[in-house]
Formats: C-alpha cells, structure tokens, sequence
C-alpha cells in the first residue's frame, strides 16, 4: 500500500492519496484544488488515480474532488447520506454506509459520521495485501488529534438555525458507534490540523491512534460516562468566531466548483499599465510583508501579505461573487504569483490575470501607525480588536470593540464612521489586511496600531516597570 499526506499550512488542511503498488490504482480524499501535486506524485510513484472522493461538503476551502475526476477520467464518489439538503448537485457516483472503495488490494469503507455536517463520511483504510485489519481511519473534520470537528458550522456558516446542538447529540452518537468501536491499533489521519477554524483546540501532531485518542482525548470521559449533555456543553463552548465566506464555500462546494483546467501564464504587468487604475477598473494584492507594506503601500491596494495564511487572509475582503474586476498580485517573479494565484483558487479566487514585480514607478506612501504611547493621547479614537473573541477575552486594549477579521466586511454598519478608527490583531497581519479594505469602502481616517497587541502589551509592562 503507498500512502501519503498532502499537508497545506495555509488552511490548516491534509488530502490523502491511497494507492495499491501491485495495480497502479490510487484514490485521493479530500483534495484541493491544485490539482497537479496528486497527479504527479502518483505519476512518480507509478499510480493512476482511479476514484476521487471527500469526506464532507466543506466549508473552508473549495473542493478539488471535481477538478480532479475530470483530470483523470476517474469515478468521482460522493456522500448521499446528508438527505435532500445536503446532496451533491453535480454529476456523481452516490457513496453510502458500507460501501466500499477498492482501489487494487486497498479497501476504503465508507463509514457514516454526521455531527460536523449531517453527511459527512469517514473512511476506513484496510490493506488487504498485509491483513483483513484495518490499518488506519481518515475521519476528515469528524476527530482531529486531540479534538472534534465543529457541529456548529450550519449555523454560523449556511444559514441554519441551532441544528448545532443536534449536530453535537450525532457527533457523541458517532463516537460512540463508529469511532471507539475501532481496534485501538488504528491510525487516525484527520482532515485538519492545529490553525484551522473548524474546531477549537487541534492538535499541531499529524495523526493519532484510536487507543491514544479513547485514552487522552478531552471528550473521553463523557463517552465513558455517557455524559451526552455534558459533552454538548463543552463540545460548543468556546468555538472560534467562522469567516463569513465559509457560507460562499459551502453553497459552492454543494454546487459544483467551476472547473479550473489548463491555467495561462500570468501577464507580467508595468508600472505605467496599472497608473490610475488601482481600485478603479483592477484590483492589485500586495502580497509582501507586514512591515513592507506599512513603510510603503500604493494607495488603493489591498493588502494580504503572502505568508501561511494568505488564502484564508484573501477570502476575508475579496468575495469573487461579488468582485469582478481583474486581481493583480505584486509579487517578486511570476514563479511567486503563479504559487499565489493557485492558492487562492482554494477559497474559490480565480480572477487573477497578472503580476506586478515592484513598486518602481509607482506612487506610494507609509501607512499610517499609531505607536501604544500615541494610542493613549489620542482623543476619541475607536479601537477595533480583528483578533479571535477568546484572544480578545485572554486580554485586550480597554474599550475596544471585538470584531474577527473575517467577518468585519459583513458588519460594516456596526463601525463608526466618524473619527478615527484604529485596528489592531495580535502582531500586525490580520489587522493589515481589514485596515487596507475598509480604506477601500469609504471609512476615511483608518490607522493601525504599530506591533499591534503585542507590542500595546509591551509598552504597559514598561509604563508598570518604570512607574
């Protein structure tokens, strides 16, 4: 059996690839949208990818299950256990409990896991070649290592109203009829790790066992109490705030994401092609650092700097079924914005046509800042929190307003627009990015707090120190 994850910092988010060495047959779970990466690694260790599946409708990143299947011609099998609201609307092979996946002398069993979402499936590994044990579980966004996957995201995300205490009354039911039904040898390869919103304290270790997690995990004790209460009142305690374009990924997942294809070389643009068009007739992303941008940004541009989280960072301010002038990234070598144009097609951002390598030519300007000691001599500022509500309540400027990055856009009418509004997250990159669009709206005097949180911390340790 060849086995091998595909492991993704900026959503926090593994895909599997499963092959059988004796045939040359191969199934992929999960994968994202850039599609090449299974194709040639399973080129490169002599596979074919026959069967293409998921373990959900997602709600943080676009599908690549239908890229995929049409790259390769193979069978696309889907869940058709979440009843009429949740099945797939495109062409498919429908998967049900018990069914089984064969890829050569590897068998995939498909086994029904709601509570995350009401079709969810998990899928369990046995290599027939070795033994008629199983060998390993991928339970997708059912059990993380060390945690579960959110029953809440219908609610915050699709529009639906508390099915998160049935969703997390399913998720106790599959634990206790699928999951701790399992041998304790069985590996656990869940869909997500430590970073990602769909559960509140994953752990940053890549996979577990059965027996680790019925031994450790927080949730153990109430399946051996059978404490179903108590476990939905400390499953949905304490969730992370959910981007509001997690509804966009899951109206589209469920849809169909648009086929991708063939992708053009990006143009390389010049600095006189883009003179006055900036938040004008194209977008540009300023993909560099924090700390470049606020010494020196092209007015209009929106900032998402080009690290771990970028993708996750773009869908906060661009929704691309609303936004549809062209994207132009600033980026260093059309190399960097080709890798960057294809992470965003996993929040479903397919409009980028170009790139910008620098600023030369350019006119541009320092944003504004405002250092901790400024912050505290500035009359009738409004100070806006884009962190996590937990690390707002972990400690936060007094008198500021808790908003998280992701959903601000949606909220706009709850900010102020007179005066001057100062953003802050913990060191600078989050509040970088909402400060740069809420500019583009119309909200006139946006300043950010130099070091952000951290460095406010800092300076009333110093003010403590010294006085």
């Amino acid at each position: 059996m060849y086995f091998k994850q595909f492991y993704d910092t900026d959503l926090a988010q593994g895909s599997y690839l499963i092959g059988c060495q004796a045939t040359g047959e191969a199934v992929v779970v999960d994968p994202r949208r850039d599609v090449a990466v299974y194709l040639a690694d399973a080129a490169a260790n002599g596979l074919r990818v026959t069967v293409v599946t998921e373990t959900h409708i997602h709600a943080d990143y676009l599908s690549g299950a239908r890229e995929l299947a049409a790259a390769t011609g193979a069978a696309l099998r889907l869940s058709a256990e979440g009843g009429p609201d949740w099945l797939y609307a495109f062409e498919h092979e429908p998967l049900r409990h018990g069914d089984v996946i064969d890829v050569g002398n590897v068998r995939l069993t498909a086994l029904h896991t709601p509570g995350h979402t009401p079709e969810h499936l998990s899928f369990l590994v046995t290599d027939r070649a070795r033994s008629d044990e199983p060998t390993m579980v991928l339970t997708g966004d059912f059990v993380f290592v060390g945690d579960l996957g959110r029953p809440d995201l219908l609610d915050e995300a699709a529009g639906y109203q508390d099915t998160r205490y049935e969703g997390a009354r399913q998720l106790f039911r599959s634990l206790k009829e699928r999951f701790l039904t399992l041998p304790d040898h069985v590996q656990v390869w869940p869909g997500h790790g430590a970073g990602s919103a769909c559960g509140k304290a994953l752990g940053a270790v890549a996979s577990s066992t059965v027996g680790y997690e019925r031994l450790t995990a927080w949730w153990a004790d109430h399946l051996a109490n059978d404490d179903v209460e108590g476990f939905v009142a400390a499953l949905l305690e304490g969730q992370p705030d959910a981007p509001s374009y997690f509804g966009r990924m899951k109206r589209q997942n469920r849809a169909g994401p648009a086929l991708l294809g063939a992708r053009a070389p990006l143009k390389e643009f010049t600095a006189d092609e883009l003179r006055g068009r900036v938040n004008r007739d194209l977008v540009l992303v300023d993909t560099r650092t924090t700390r470049e941008q606020w010494s020196a940004s092209v007015p209009g541009a929106l900032a998402v700097p080009g690290g771990r989280s970028f993708a996750t960072y773009a869908a906060w301010v661009i929704d691309p079924e609303v936004e549809r002038r062209p994207i132009v990234l600033l980026a260093s070598d059309a190399a960097r914005a080709a890798a960057l144009r294809d992470r965003l097609t996993y929040v479903g951002i397919d409009g980028v046509v170009g790139y910008l390598p620098s600023l030369e030519g350019l006119d541009t300007q320092p944003l504004p800042l405002v250092t901790p000691a400024e912050l505290e001599a500035l009359p009738g500022a409004h100070v806006l929190d884009v962190r996590t509500a937990s690390e707002h309540a972990a400690g936060h400027v007094p008198g500021s307003q808790q908003l998280h990055a992701g959903r601000v856009l949606q909220r706009l009418a709850e900010l102020p627009r007179g005066g001057t509004l100062v953003l802050h997250c913990q060191s600078g990159g989050r509040s970088l990015v909402v400060a740069s669009a809420l500019r583009n709206r119309g909200f006139g005097n946006v300043v950010e707090l130099e070091g952000s949180y951290e460095a406010w911390r800092a300076h009333q340790r110093r003010e403590v120190v010294e006085g």
